[in-house]
């Protein structure tokens, strides 16, 4: 196993425990916990009481606010591929001339697919947050818990398995064409509750997926396998979805 797998695969334990953590303290709120230091920690959701009392949920916050500068701000950070393709530091041309009309017709396509078949899903999933919401079940608590849901459900694409890669078509991690949507799906149900911790994420979110957007748009070239080759196979040092690696080999060795 990868450095970087093992990261994740840690990663993904670490958020497997703060979504258990998260259930408990939504059980309890109004029961066992009701009161408490921890039964309150939900507080921090309404207005401004962010600035008002401490929660344990302030360190999730600052993990999640890290985690979206490091993608915003063209730092040689130890980011995966993946995600940090998007900075010149990423990018290698190879020995060749680009081909740009491979590169508009790759960066068409994927667009498409991201747009037509996850950002409209996405919107759909969100706009049914929203009438349980205003007309339905779910208090802020509960949209708190559904980001951290999708917050662990992130790593499950990463590690486990990834329906969105059946919906993009790509390769893998490496070639997402939407890896670094990750914080603004997980972080658009927070555009409901409002306040200054679910409004600040938000932002921040959309801030990343605008910065990711628009180097897609100026730099379409380091987003290509055809034009960067750090995106190729043979040039992977990540192996963070090494899942599928496998599949291929599998596969290959069928073939022969």
């Amino acid at each position: 196993m990868s450095r970087m797998r093992l990261k994740y695969v840690l990663k993904l334990v670490f958020r497997c425990l703060v979504f258990v953590f998260g259930i408990i303290l939504l059980a309890g709120k109004d029961s066992f916990l009701g009161g408490t230091f921890l039964g309150n920690s939900f507080n921090i959701l309404d207005g401004f009481n962010f600035f008002k009392e401490f929660s344990i949920f302030h360190i999730l916050w600052v993990l999640w606010v890290v985690s979206m500068l490091q993608q915003i701000i063209p730092i040689k950070n130890k980011l995966p591929l993946g995600s940090a393709k998007n900075f010149a530091h990423r990018f290698k041309p190879g020995n060749h001339d680009i081909n740009w009309q491979v590169v508009r017709d790759y960066t068409k396509t994927m667009a498409k697919r991201a747009y037509f078949r996850v950002f409209l899903l996405w919107a759909a999933v969100n706009a049914i947050i929203g009438i349980l919401y205003y007309w339905g079940p779910l208090d802020n608590a509960w949209i708190m818990m559904i980001s951290i849901f999708f917050y662990l459900c992130d790593l499950i694409c990463v590690v486990i398995w990834c329906p969105f890669r059946l919906l993009l078509g790509n390769r893998c991690c490496t070639t997402c064409r939407i890896f670094n949507w990750d914080h603004l799906m997980m972080f658009s149900p927070m555009i409901f509750v409002g306040g200054f911790f679910g409004t600040s994420l938000f932002l921040l979110a959309v801030a990343s997926f605008m910065v990711w957007e628009v180097c897609i748009m100026i730099y379409p070239e380091r987003f290509c396998p055809q034009s960067n080759i750090c995106l190729k196979c043979s040039e992977c040092t990540d192996k963070l979805c090494t899942q599928y690696c496998g599949k291929k080999k599998e596969s290959k060795k069928q073939e022969l």
